[in-house]
């Protein structure tokens, strides 16, 4: 699959309107054309995870940005299905709490890194910091800031901090890989209808989910201003199709397992004294009565 309609390329404006459509699907017209490729990628995933593992010198961070009801949690449902959950971990970052307040925005999340040899999954993240906070300001007045940036500053302020720590993590092995799903405002109207109509996904709704879709077009340019601030050489941002579920999982599982596929993994290399250990060990186990 060719990624390069996905990216946001570094520095440049973008209009999530005009230039992606959530509803493209590639070369594929329905869901069935898609299955074998994404179970085979499904087994690419858990294959190239094995050896992350055993390697122990990378390790794989996953964000999800995306407006309410566009697929994060059934994304990293389908696409994560056939990995180790000893070598995974996912976070879902929600409003912070009093301790998490009492420290700076990042520090959440940096307490959540993946340990090398591990893929981390963040389910909303520190972007929330230049997404929700700027479209309600207000939010800021509980972080107990020294001082307020005028005007834009503070967003231009934390666009640098984020990029700075992303290419920190990358220098150390944390690979990062940003995907906003992007569903349109028709498709969430539909999907909120849904939970409505089916009581068991009522526990999935919440009004303010239809409050804060009122504020779709300051969320849209907000997120058009970070991508355009914080995709960067070394994390860009991939704008992900979520009007078809099953296009979404297949175009990020096909991302993932490229981007693990290019580190170019092995299993550890072991010593002749190790060699031959096990030689031994082998003896030992077939001279047994």
């Amino acid at each position: 699959m060719n990624h390069d309609a996905f990216i946001v390329k570094p520095g440049s404006k973008i209009s999530l309107q005009k230039q992606y459509d959530p509803a493209y699907k590639a070369d594929y017209q329905q869901k069935s054309d898609a299955d074998g490729k994404l179970e085979a990628d499904i087994q690419r995933l858990a294959y190239y995870q094995d050896i992350l593992y055993a390697q122990n010198t990378y390790a794989l961070l996953i964000i999800f940005q995306a407006m309410d009801a566009a697929g994060k949690d059934s994304t990293i449902k389908h696409v994560m299905t056939g990995v180790n959950p000893q070598g995974c971990q996912v976070f879902s970052f929600k409003s912070p709490s009093a301790e998490e307040l009492d420290h700076d925005y990042l520090w959440r999340s940096m307490r959540a890194l993946p340990e090398r040899g591990r893929i981390g999954i963040f389910n909303r993240s520190y972007y929330e910091e230049v997404l929700v906070v700027r479209v309600h300001p207000k939010i800021l007045q509980n972080q107990q800031l020294p001082h307020f940036p005028k005007g834009k500053e503070i967003w231009e302020q934390r666009f640098e901090e984020i990029n700075n720590f992303e290419k920190y993590l990358v220098n150390n092995g944390i690979i990062i890989l940003k995907f906003f799903l992007n569903v349109s405002k028709a498709e969430q109207k539909k999907r909120f209808l849904a939970r409505i109509e089916s009581p068991e996904k009522h526990w999935k709704f919440s009004a303010n989910d239809v409050r804060e879709r009122t504020f779709w077009d300051d969320y849209m340019n907000a997120y058009e201003e970070a991508f355009q601030h914080t995709s960067t050489e070394w994390a860009p941002w991939y704008i992900i199709p979520a009007d078809r579920k099953w296009f979404t999982h297949l175009a990020v599982a096909d991302i993932i397992c490229t981007k693990l596929k290019e580190l170019n993994l092995k299993y550890p290399s072991v010593s002749e004294e190790h060699q031959q250990q096990l030689l031994q060990a082998k003896q030992m186990l077939e001279s047994e009565d």
